[in-house]
């Protein structure tokens, strides 16, 4: 079953755990996937494709993040 929720930057920290900024410094950085849809020039990110990436990023060591 995929997540179609759109997630905001706001989201995303609250998921990872760091702040807003963070999440705007890895998108500026290349570290964070392109958005799954733009409007009003606002990036967002599907749920699924946020897991995916958190589930990929180096350091992750298998660590539950809910």
């Amino acid at each position: 079953m995929t997540d179609r929720c759109l997630w905001s930057y706001k989201d995303i920290a609250a998921h990872i755990r760091v702040q807003p900024d963070t999440v705007r410094s890895y998108r500026k950085h290349g570290l964070l996937p392109p958005p799954d849809h733009v409007e009003c020039g606002k990036p967002y990110w599907y749920a699924d494709t946020v897991r995916a990436w958190v589930a990929s990023r180096p350091g992750n060591r298998g660590r539950k993040v809910d």
